[in-house]
């Protein structure tokens, strides 16, 4: 298993932008997602493979923003970091949570065994 904190996702109103007929990750999102890859590097992360699930707990450092735009932030910032792809996420449970002046995610990735098929 993953566990990682990491510092408040960026809204995803603010993480796209468009020149131009093309849509770029804007200079906001690029630094976010440094970040989480230096966060990544310093605890040693390596892919898991195969179906992932993810639990994610977002620390709102002020009333504001949805889940679900932050959730899909800190998802794509984690790719390639603590899984290869965001099809492997099989399964997420996420919570929003307040504590001001204190925003963060809490993060854990964690392998899930595939399903037996039916004979």
């Amino acid at each position: 298993m993953i566990r990682l904190t990491l510092p408040e996702p960026p809204s995803a109103n603010r993480y796209y932008r468009m020149a131009g007929r093309h849509m770029h990750r804007s200079s906001e999102a690029q630094a976010y997602t440094d970040r989480v890859e230096e966060i990544c590097d310093q605890a040693g992360v390596v892919p898991i493979r195969g179906p992932v699930g993810v639990r994610f707990t977002w620390y709102r450092g002020r009333r504001s923003g949805d889940l679900d735009n932050r959730l899909k932030i800190a998802l794509d910032a984690l790719q390639g970091f603590c899984f290869e792809s965001d099809a492997q996420v099989v399964e997420i449970t996420a919570t929003r949570h307040d504590d001001k002046g204190k925003g963060r995610a809490e993060v854990e990735v964690y392998a899930v065994e595939p399903l037996a098929r039916a004979a």
